[in-house]
């Protein structure tokens, strides 16, 4: 009588690490953000400068959003063995940047409404106060981007020699959401400057509420974009990703094999899972020759498998289903 030990089977479901550069990147500029955010509303307030006041509400929106990234990656790394995610938690943090994105979105909305409304009722503005604090919103913005940016180098540079061709589907994304929070705010502060100045030295006040429409519009193609990126892995559309027919195509190379279904969603910035339903003419084939041809492409983490034997005889095929986990 055989045992066998049901321990020997098991695999673990941790298919993503928490880049822990970004998580401390992210929660630095989330504080700096804040401190920021305060100076120039209450400043847009005092010298009146809708231009200088839409930027220190679209920081403070932006202040929500990369706290929300920050946290993302604290929760999806506190809960990355809780065996009730079935496929870890990676995808809290791409929750993450679909919430910063909506809140970008946002973001462009006040900042139309209030460049509108002072078009509409144009009010004086302090421009050497402004202008300084403009100029000093940029530069905070240019150092947390600075901050973001060797966060990115830090988690994925490992594997750009190894992934050029994916690169940009392996991209961190709630990273990506707050580093277009701080670009936004600093394309917002150069737009006020620019701004601030007409106005300053040829007395073209409407230049300012102006240029408030212009950031939004673009905060606004910003967002959509990372919408789209992220709603993207959520909803797991991933089966125009090249992953999929490079699965197909080993596969198919290995004999008279048909594949009668196959879905791949992603569990990782740089995972993929499948499941994979096939017919095989060769009685011999199993879950484990399978698992070995799959082996190649590093990124399929964990694979389910389904042959059906194609003999012969109808009453005598079989009909077997496998499980395997690609590492």
């Amino acid at each position: 009588m055989h045992t066998h030990d049901p321990g020997a089977f098991a695999h673990q479901h941790t298919f993503h690490e928490t880049n822990v550069a970004a998580e401390r990147g992210t929660r630095a500029v989330a504080w700096i953000t804040v401190v920021m955010m305060v100076v120039e509303i209450i400043a847009g307030w005092w010298f009146n400068s809708m231009a200088l006041l839409a930027d220190g509400w679209h920081m403070s929106s932006h202040a929500v959003a990369i706290g929300l990234s920050a946290f993302a990656y604290a929760a999806a790394r506190r809960h990355a063995n809780d065996y009730r995610f079935a496929f870890g938690t990676w995808k809290i943090e791409i929750l993450g940047g679909f919430a910063s994105a909506m809140f970008l979105l946002g973001v462009a909305g006040m900042m139309v409404f209030g460049s509108v409304e002072r078009l509409i009722s144009p009010q004086s503005i302090h421009y050497p106060q402004a202008m300084t604090v403009a100029v000093l919103g940029l530069v905070v913005n240019l150092v947390c981007a600075l901050i973001l940016g060797k966060a990115h180098d830090h988690g994925d540079g490992a594997h750009d020699s190894h992934h050029g061709h994916h690169h940009r589907h392996h991209e961190d994304l709630n990273l990506r959401s707050a580093y277009i929070h701080v670009v936004a705010d600093a394309a917002t502060s150069v737009l006020a400057i620019a701004a601030l100045a007409g106005g300053w030295f040829y007395g073209w006040s409407w230049l300012d509420p102006v240029t408030g429409i212009v950031g939004a519009v673009l905060v606004a193609v910003w967002a959509k974009n990372l919408i789209a990126d992220t709603g993207k892995v959520l909803l797991d559309r991933e089966m125009d990703h090249p992953v999929v027919e490079e699965i197909r195509e080993v596969i198919k190379e290995h004999g008279d094999i048909d594949i009668t279904d196959l879905h791949v969603w992603r569990v990782g910035k740089q995972a993929y899972a499948c499941a994979i339903s096939i017919v095989a003419h060769d009685p011999g084939l199993n879950a484990g020759k399978v698992r070995e041809w799959l082996a190649i492409h590093e990124e399929i983490v964990h694979a389910t498998i389904e042959i059906h034997q194609c003999t012969a005889d109808p009453a005598a095929a079989s009909h077997g289903t496998f499980h395997s986990q690609i590492s």
